[in-house]
């Protein structure tokens, strides 16, 4: 038996360009054995396609509130899901979480889950967005709410920077969803 069978996993992905990890990730998840739900803001798009996360988790990708027929789909993920995992988690969206809002599915589902189930944060930016107040504060909420806040990596990231910031890799997460869940 895999490690991950008849778990069920919901990777909520976001516009960052450590969005290519996010399929690293759907492909380590499935390939445990977990059944892997993909959910992406308009900006991962720009990122990575949904064909990419749709190849490799053999379900269509979910984004759109208003698609005729999923009117229901955070309620139903959220009611189903051993895990939510936002990954890569952009600062915009971290504080979007903080705020409540829920104009997009990632916000609908953050709400709908209302902790009931375990809500996994990654986030990924520059050093200097990871420290900022705003940011700082919005993590440390979410936190206090429920949220596991998974840390990040020091290195090279995207800019060029050398700092905190990069997304914790695929292997890392796979590891500690093992421990979580199995």
């Amino acid at each position: 038996m895999s490690k991950l069978e008849g778990r069920s996993i919901v990777l909520q992905v976001t516009g960052s360009i450590a969005a290519f990890k996010a399929a690293a990730l759907a492909s380590l998840l499935v390939d445990a054995g977990a059944g892997v739900q993909v959910v992406v803001s308009d900006g991962a798009r720009r990122f990575i396609g949904d064909a990419t996360f749709e190849g490799l988790t053999g379900r269509p990708v979910l984004s759109d509130l208003f698609e005729r027929g999923r009117a229901h789909d955070h309620i139903r993920l959220a009611e189903t899901a051993d895990l939510l995992l936002l990954y890569p988690a952009t600062a915009n969206h971290v504080a979007r979480l903080r705020a409540g809002a829920a104009d997009d599915l990632i916000g609908c589902l953050f709400l709908a889950n209302n902790f009931r189930r375990p809500y996994w944060i990654a986030p990924a930016m520059n050093s200097n967005m990871l420290a900022h107040p705003a940011v700082a504060e919005a993590l440390t909420v979410l936190e206090g709410w429920g949220c596991r806040i998974l840390p990040t990596g020091e290195g090279r990231l995207a800019c060029g920077a050398v700092g905190y910031g990069r997304l914790l890799e695929p292997e890392r997460v796979l590891e500690l969803i093992v421990e979580a869940l199995a």
